[in-house]
């Protein structure tokens, strides 16, 4: 069993019909006398190098009508492979000059971020990225004052953070003064921004707690109790939105990784993380008082009344691994048994009709016999 971690996102911007410029982007460029540059379905000639020079050139232009249209093509490219290899060759000057652009007025800084976002999918560049400090720049402008692109510089974060080098640099690994202080902030705004609205764009950050939790100094940062930062991730399970479910579902199943080291830390945070867990894999029966009494109250209330049946499989698997990491050590086994954990199991196994889901529940009921078999067979030895 491995840490999970989120695919790339990519916005799909695709060039134009025709494959040349518009008349309007021909327009604006012609004021200058710069190269016609166009989108050809071949490869590369030494005049189209010359032109994507130039091109690139044009995005540190002081005319802002001519570093839209320069912005806009350039997106316009990294929307198909060819392109996006066509840029890859410069990116030693694309990349910074895309960088730079991202504090513009939002016409510019919003199709420099689409360019990066599509761009950051190839990990040679998002390795590139990361290393002109890009992460620094998103976060920094991330949390300025009325930004106006927020859902995409998420986006590009979860792209730069598929690297192990991105997620030490959001975590800010060296730097003892600030470290973690990046990923706070993005956890304050996940869990305090609404998901109820069409346009969610914190919702990716649960995607980013997924790859930074993959990683154990991630995971160490969520676990530390004195930060409560997981304490505050799990709250966010409860969201109609499936991407922040998911997101919630495997940033907990990641972090049960540390359970050999950090069980007492996922303890203390029992009365939160059980619901979270169990309730995704309890079934649809609404349970008697004779069922919730020998559980804890806020999980017995919730398994008492009518409840969402969770239709994505992978996040019923997720909770059921993440609740196997935890029955693994001896102290989790029997916190699961004290909340009763086995026979919400057994209940929610015999309603499942998922193969792979009832798998999941079948590895921990393995574990769950051979462990208490091995307590009591202890248990009677040093008796």
């Amino acid at each position: 069993m491995k840490c999970s971690k989120i695919k790339q996102t990519k916005l799909f911007v695709k060039q134009e019909k025709g494959g040349e410029i518009s008349p309007e982007k021909r327009a604006a460029l012609n004021p200058h006398n710069l190269t016609v540059f166009l989108i050809e379905s071949r490869k590369p000639t030494a005049k189209m190098a010359n032109e994507m020079e130039e091109l690139i050139g044009f995005l540190s232009s002081t005319s802002p009508q001519v570093k839209k249209a320069a912005v806009d093509i350039v997106r316009g490219l990294t929307g198909s492979e060819e392109g996006l290899q066509s840029l890859a060759s410069y990116s030693e000057t694309v990349l910074p000059s895309l960088s730079l652009l991202l504090g513009e007025k939002k016409e510019v800084s919003e199709l420099a971020t689409e360019a990066l976002v599509n761009l950051s999918q190839n990990s040679d560049l998002a390795a590139k990225m990361i290393e002109i400090g890009l992460i620094k720049t998103t976060m920094d402008i991330l949390y300025r004052q009325g930004c106006e692109i927020t859902g995409l510089l998420v986006m590009l974060l979860v792209n730069l953070t598929q690297l192990d080098a991105g997620v030490e640099s959001l975590l800010q690994v060296g730097d003892d003064k600030v470290q973690g202080l990046y990923v706070m902030k993005l956890v304050r705004s996940f869990c305090t921004s609404s998901s109820e609205k069409k346009d969610d764009p914190f919702g990716h950050v649960g995607s980013i707690l997924v790859n930074v939790s993959k990683n154990k100094a991630g995971r160490t940062l969520l676990l530390d109790p004195k930060r409560g930062l997981l304490k505050q991730i799990i709250r966010q399970f409860d969201s109609t939105s499936l991407l922040r479910k998911k997101g919630v579902s495997g940033t907990i199943r990641n972090c049960c990784f540390e359970a050999d080291n950090q069980l007492q830390n996922l303890l203390l945070i029992s009365e939160f993380l059980w619901p979270a867990l169990l309730l995704h894999v309890a079934g649809n029966k609404v349970y008697n008082e004779q069922d919730t009494s020998k559980m804890p109250l806020e999980l017995g209330s919730a398994l008492s009344i009518e409840r969402e049946p969770v239709t994505d499989p992978e996040i019923r698997i997720q909770a059921l691994e993440a609740i196997y990491l935890i029955t693994l050590q001896g102290a989790g086994r029997r916190a699961f048994w004290s909340v009763n954990g086995p026979w919400i199991l057994q209940i929610g196994y015999e309603e499942e009709e998922n193969t792979k889901v009832m798998g999941a529940y079948e590895q921990i009921g393995s574990l769950l016999v051979k462990g208490n078999d091995t307590e009591e067979g202890s248990t009677q030895t040093s008796s």
